[in-house]
């Protein structure tokens, strides 16, 4: 539930985004074109080590992603700890160096000669962060650090002042109260709702929410889902939300990417994906969330063993060392998405299922495709609806 607190200051300068009512046709951004594409994306960390500190080894962190991110979706990105999506999340906005690959925004690639410059794609993508309390600065009230980026990009102070004390309004904080507080001083649901209004002060049409709630409790956690959902009807805008919460990806996203050991196994929209999982590894995550029926009860682990190590991932596909159909093929070939997919196709990189014929490539479908999975109720649905 937001909460409907408006700023004291009713002449406060509009953030430079337009507001499209709910339900307007224009909320999902017009006709379905790629906002951002993710082109074989790569990210190698080096391992040094002997007396002379040479590379020895490399962790494959991230290792050829491609996706697209639609005008107006939420996308949702899912995968065990460890898999590459935090990773991911920080190649997407360059705060780290991209090893290959391309970004393109708006049919520009980012960050290349001719393309657009990163200070131009910063304006436009913007970043909330897992921990709440470390990505503000300690030493700045709130609605300096709101402040800070539109006066970095040349706005007066005044303005700046008046469009933060705006946005603490529209993320539900009376912005006479929690403006001059700093940062100790706030919950952790508050100081998360900071963070998204620091966001949205530069009036970004691209937003990356990297575990954004994953701190909360889950009271507190549904109420900050609920007012993501509503700015995103107000403001017009796009996510990637990235989240290990299976149930929280569902509840607020429209299409669904699975990432496993740094490549991407599955994608499509969430309804299918969570309703029909194609690929082993995607049926295996759904089948591990808890249940909130209690005669459900799970008579054996959907999924057994240790993700192998990414600095030596194993050949072929690299899920086999964990997955009961695996076949020869599986050893020896690596799978990968179609190509010429469009955005809401729902496609995975597995041998064992035919994208033609819906079923496995090897005669009798293993039950990992032909069983739909139960879906428990969403404890994020239920804490919004208490």
């Amino acid at each position: 539930m937001v909460t409907k607190e408006k700023s004291a200051d009713t002449k406060a300068r509009a953030p430079s985004v337009e507001v499209v009512p709910p339900g307007d046709p224009r909320d999902r951004g017009g006709p379905a074109q790629p906002m951002f594409m993710v082109r074989d994306l790569k990210k190698h960390f080096p391992v040094r080590g002997g007396a002379l500190n040479r590379t020895v080894a490399k962790v494959l962190a991230v290792d050829g992603v491609s996706f697209e991110v639609v005008k107006g979706e939420t996308l949702g990105i899912v995968g065990e700890s460890g898999c590459g999506k935090s990773t991911l999340a920080r190649l997407l906005m360059h705060l780290i160096d991209i090893t290959d690959g391309e970004l393109i925004f708006d049919g520009e690639e980012v960050g290349v000669r001719n393309g657009i410059a990163m200070r131009d794609f910063r304006k436009a993508a913007q970043m909330v962060f897992q921990d709440s309390y470390s990505s503000l600065n300690p030493r700045l009230p709130v609605e300096d650090s709101i402040a800070y980026g539109p006066r970095v990009h040349g706005m007066s102070k005044k303005e700046a002042k008046n469009l933060a004390r705006e946005l603490l309004g529209k993320v539900g904080l009376r912005p006479e109260v929690f403006g001059p507080r700093y940062p100790h001083e706030l919950s952790g649901g508050q100081k998360q709702r900071v963070n998204i209004a620091r966001a949205l002060a530069m009036s970004p049409r691209l937003v990356i929410l990297d575990e954004a709630v994953s701190a909360l409790d889950k009271s507190v956690e549904a109420q900050v889902l609920n007012l993501l959902r509503h700015l995103k009807r107000h403001f017009n805008l796009t996510y990637v939300f990235i989240s290990h919460d299976l149930n929280v990806v569902q509840y607020i996203s429209d299409r669904v990417l699975v990432m496993y050991l740094g490549e991407v196994v599955e994608i499509g929209p969430v309804d299918e994906i969570y309703a029909k999982p194609k690929h082993p590894y995607t049926r295996a995550l759904l089948k591990s969330r808890l249940s909130m029926d209690p005669d459900e009860r799970m008579d054996e682990a959907p999924i057994t063993g240790d993700p192998p190590n990414p600095i030596n991932p194993p050949s072929g596909c690299r899920f086999h060392t964990r997955c009961q159909f695996a076949e020869t093929l599986c050893k020896t070939v690596a799978p990968k998405l179609p190509e010429g997919a469009r955005p809401s196709d729902h496609v995975t990189a597995c041998h064992m299922y035919n994208q033609t014929a819906g079923h496995s490539l090897f005669g009798k479908v293993p039950p990992a495709f032909e069983t739909p999975v139960a879906e428990p109720a969403s404890s994020a649905r239920v804490a919004a609806k208490a």
